[in-house]
């Protein structure tokens, strides 16, 4: 028996190092939650390239006073030029139209000179559509953005201060907002129309007007829940001041309700405005948006549809990439809303 219970020597030894017992441990990069939100959206395939998509519109777009600087500047006798691109010799983008059933060279037709051509032919006026195009662009992403900061700006601050205070003051600032939602944004344009002629800033100061509101309900829904927890309570305990508490706790966690939200706001800002220029009360003549360039395009869509084409693809494109990165952004910040 005893001979049974005899251990080996070496049964109360320290563990060697030679043995694989490091295997067990985990090792990953520390990272912060913006690194880790945009590890996830490098993930998502479709949003990392519309990000870049909208990158360089974005780039090529407010470089347009410099690469587009007269994009206003017509030549009659140009009027109607198709696209053309040297050294393509495919229909639609070698300068070729069809008249009375044959395809003829439109630029000969016109006189126009062997070095001039057009990438997206011209208007009815001579004017480039392609530097319409950039400058419109250019138009209606600052009108998107602009209306979107004011949305950020009055929203956030709104919801935080409503969800903050609480009692009377919330129920009285909650009512305002439904008040204010029931404004249609046509009513308010033309009544900003009739007080401040023409421009970007009635068609921005409409789309604002009520679409703060929802980000003010998002952000006071998202601050009713951090205020309740407790390192938000152990401030006020430590005496900071509500301000620092919003600036150091609060905006931090309210980060990526913004993030989202705002970039749902602008593309909605963008149709919005094209939507109002298109029916003749947003931008005016001869000022160029996407929603100017669709309307003129429209009357000569039966003969000359690329007018109307390109001006519609940018605007879809635009409005495409926005809502697929927005959608990418929510599943980066908040996994636990990804779609599987």
């Amino acid at each position: 028996m005893e001979e049974k219970m005899k251990l080996a020597p070496d049964a109360f030894e320290p563990v060697s190092k030679k043995d694989e017992l490091d295997d067990e441990k985990i090792v990953a990069p520390s990272r912060t939650f913006i690194q880790d939100a945009w590890r996830r959206l490098r993930q998502n395939k479709a949003s990392y390239v519309c990000l870049w998509i909208l990158v360089v519109i974005g780039l090529i777009a407010f470089t347009s006073p410099i690469t587009a600087s007269h994009p206003n500047t017509s030549h009659p006798n140009y009027a109607n030029l198709p696209p053309k691109i040297p050294g393509v010799n495919i229909n639609g983008f070698n300068g070729t139209s069809v008249v009375a059933g044959k395809r003829v060279d439109a630029y000969k037709q016109n006189n126009v000179p062997s070095k001039v051509h057009y990438t997206l032919g011209t208007d009815y006026l001579g004017r480039s559509l392609a530097q319409r195009i950039l400058r419109g662009t250019l138009v209606s992403l600052l009108i998107g953005l602009f209306a979107t900061l004011i949305d950020l700006i009055v929203g956030v601050g709104y919801g935080v201060i409503s969800a903050w205070k609480g009692g009377i003051t919330d129920i009285i600032l909650q009512r305002i907002i439904e008040v204010i939602s029931s404004v249609p944004n046509i009513v308010i344009m033309v009544l900003l129309m009739l007080i401040i002629k023409g421009g970007m800033l009635p068609i921005i100061l409409a789309i604002a007007f009520n679409g703060w509101t929802t980000m003010a309900r998002l952000t006071r829904a998202q601050t009713l829940q951090l205020k309740s927890q407790e390192y938000v309570l152990a401030a006020r305990t430590l005496g900071e001041s509500t301000f620092k508490i919003a600036v150091k706790h609060l905006l931090p966690n309210l980060s990526s309700v913004i993030i989202i939200q705002t970039m749902f706001t602008i593309p909605s800002a963008i149709f919005f405005e094209a939507f109002l220029s298109y029916i003749g009360i947003g931008i005016q003549a001869p000022t160029a948006s996407l929603g100017t360039l669709i309307s003129d395009g429209q009357r000569n869509f039966q003969f000359l549809p690329y007018q109307m084409w390109y001006p519609a693809i940018m605007l879809s494109i635009i409005m495409i990439a926005f809502n697929i990165l927005a959608d990418g952004l929510r599943d980066a910040f908040d996994p636990r809303t990804a779609r599987r």
